[in-house]
């Protein structure tokens, strides 16, 4: 029971880290363009991520635990590795493109989408999709539709792109569903952070010609999102998901859009509309029944915003 409660309080933190992360990832463009922010705040992860796994390795080191990979298991991380790096620097870029034009706390709620997205994809893959989820798509379309929609029927440009962006990070969870299995993960989301931070920085140079002294004075939000949200976030789950249920970890996770917007509103003053309250409140509520157990069967949800 103590584990439990610890592995819960732990996830209950990552996910208010990730959530105020749209915050920082707001923040940080103030001086720099989302292709920057993006390059530096991988590399950084990814520097912080290779800490943490020379810290595991010396432990397993310790404990008599530590197996050396062979050859295929190098190429299969490797390959793991770059699949979801070039998924998640789309999904990475659109997301803080879309930042430009949104707030931190519909992006939040709208990123969260991908909860419900998965299982549609799923049917590509000859997976089920019962009845329940066809509902919480339905709820999250009408949500949607409340948050994003304006009068005029048009979809808000960066709206539209975060929504895109929810795609991209289901594509990126069934990925990770495949290769995670067969690898480490730790290691694995090293490599896709290295790789979204080396090709962030063609656009960067080519489209944003940023300075030493623009990312400067953008690093403490470029650290928060780098080496919390990303190093730190990633982590804490890995750790809090060995004490606690699948199902109760991904409710708990789905918590980050609520935090996302509650940290819009006191650390950016962003005031939602009740109409755009409305349709956050349906979105959370189709994210959290379609991560509940049917029946006697639970769902699990691999759940990674990074």
């Amino acid at each position: 029971m103590k584990s439990k409660l610890k592995g819960n309080l732990l996830l209950l933190l990552t996910a208010f880290i990730w959530g105020s992360a749209f915050v920082a990832q707001s923040v940080g463009m103030e001086h720099i363009g989302p292709f920057t922010f993006n390059a530096v705040r991988n590399i950084i992860a990814t520097i912080f991520l290779l800490v943490v796994i020379v810290f595991l390795d010396n432990q397993k080191k310790s404990a008599g635990t530590y197996k050396q990979m062979n050859q295929s298991e190098k190429k299969l991380l490797i390959l793991g590795g770059l699949s979801c790096g070039a998924i998640l620097f789309i999904a990475g870029s659109l997301q803080q493109v879309g930042l430009l034009y949104t707030t931190a706390g519909k992006a939040g709620f709208i990123t969260t989408l991908y909860v419900v997205i998965v299982p549609i994809f799923g049917l590509f893959l000859g997976k089920k999709v019962g009845t329940k989820m066809w509902i919480c798509v339905a709820a999250a379309a009408i949500g949607l539709y409340l948050l994003s929609i304006t009068e005029s029927f048009t979809i808000g440009k960066g709206d539209f792109l975060v929504f895109l962006c929810a795609i991209c990070y289901s594509f990126h969870i069934l990925v990770i569903d495949y290769f995670s299995p067969k690898v480490d993960g730790v290691r694995m989301s090293c490599i896709q952070f290295l790789i979204v931070g080396i090709v962030s920085i063609i656009p960067s140079i080519i489209l944003e010609s940023p300075d030493f002294y623009s990312i400067w004075i953008s690093l403490k939000p470029i650290l928060y999102a780098g080496i919390l949200s990303s190093g730190v976030g990633y982590t804490l789950q890995i750790v809090a998901q060995k004490d606690t249920d699948p199902t109760i970890a991904s409710l708990i996770l789905s918590l980050e859009s609520v935090f996302a917007a509650l940290t819009g509103f006191l650390f950016l003053k962003e005031i939602l509309s009740a109409r755009e309250l409305i349709g956050c409140t349906i979105i959370f509520a189709a994210i959290i029944l379609a991560q509940l157990p049917e029946k006697n069967k639970q769902i699990r949800t691999h759940i990674d915003t990074m």
